[in-house]
């Protein structure tokens, strides 16, 4: 098969010390390598010229998660796509187990299992461990019934894409604040294909979030869904979800011994289940009041 790696980037320059060995070192090279540099100050662009990447540049304002990975997608021509972040350290055999899942030709989308970083914190590991166990999983519609909204469950940080199916779909939406990932896993698996979690694929990537950033992440997310309903009409709510992980986060501070945490917690949850209420009743709220609170502000400047 012929594959091509996307890259959006803006500023990458903290994460390339790691990013590019790491990129050096898979033991499947994709056929073409697409980096997307959303105007970058540092110096970003000569360092990915340099390692060999193709890179093309846009405004800041150009950029949106949905529609840039669509028009990126467009420039290559390969039969998968893998798709990464500029803060995702992807282990050497990464690319290669992601492309295994595609020996399946029921299988449109595959993620790799995400690590959270050596020095994070009780919270952003927790994250990683609850959203990314260690068993892979093919999932199809039919795990709806089970799963919910994780059915449709995805990630961009590190994922690939059947290209053909991408094609029949109509590629990834083109003005998404965010989630276009669980998007085109979603739409994949109303049209009858399957998504692979392979938890062999692995790679390095967690967030430190403050209490405030998962307030405005959870709000960005809560836009996405609200805008999206048919993501709650087929898999169900997210939620529900968000009640199973919290409960997954108590008791894994309680069988920690960190039960000085679970203030924070309460703190933390509660703050990202306003964020994400409030970003479902978007269309209620003044646009500066959304470029105020949301993570993805510049999608607010239309």
């Amino acid at each position: 098969m012929r594959t091509a790696l996307i890259v959006p980037v803006r500023n990458a320059g903290p994460w390339l010390d790691r990013l590019l060995p790491a990129l050096a070192a898979q033991t499947v090279r994709p056929d073409q390598w697409l980096v997307v540099d959303s105007s970058s100050a540092d110096d970003t662009v000569r360092r990915f010229v340099a390692a060999g990447a193709d890179v093309r540049v846009i405004s800041a304002s150009e950029f949106n998660h949905g529609g840039t990975r669509e028009w990126a997608r467009q420039q290559v021509d390969a039969d998968v796509v893998f798709m990464l972040t500029q803060d995702a350290i992807p282990e050497p055999d990464c690319f290669e187990r992601l492309l295994a899942a595609f020996k399946c030709p029921e299988v449109a989308v595959a993620y790799a299992r995400q690590l959270p970083r050596p020095e994070s914190g009780f919270f952003e590991r927790h994250a990683r461990l609850y959203n990314y166990g260690p068993d892979s999983r093919i999932k199809s519609i039919e795990d709806a019934v089970v799963l919910g909204v994780k059915t449709c469950f995805n990630s961009d940080s590190c994922s690939a894409y059947r290209s053909s199916v991408l094609e029949q779909l109509g590629g990834f939406p083109q003005d998404v604040i965010g989630s276009e990932d669980a998007y085109v896993a979603g739409k994949a698996l109303l049209a009858g294909y399957k998504v692979h979690y392979v938890a062999d694929a692995k790679v390095e990537h967690s967030h430190h979030y403050s209490i405030a950033e998962e307030f405005r992440r959870y709000f960005d997310i809560g836009v996405f869904y609200g805008r999206e309903s048919w993501i709650d009409e087929c898999f169900g709510t997210a939620t529900g979800e968000g009640g199973r992980f919290v409960s997954s986060e108590i008791k894994m501070a309680l069988q920690e011994g960190r039960w000085y945490l679970l203030p924070n917690a309460l703190v933390r949850n509660g703050c990202k289940l306003i964020g994400y209420k409030l970003g479902k009743a978007e269309t209620k709220l003044p646009n500066w009041l959304k470029r105020r609170i949301g993570m993805f502000s510049g999608y607010w400047v239309k």
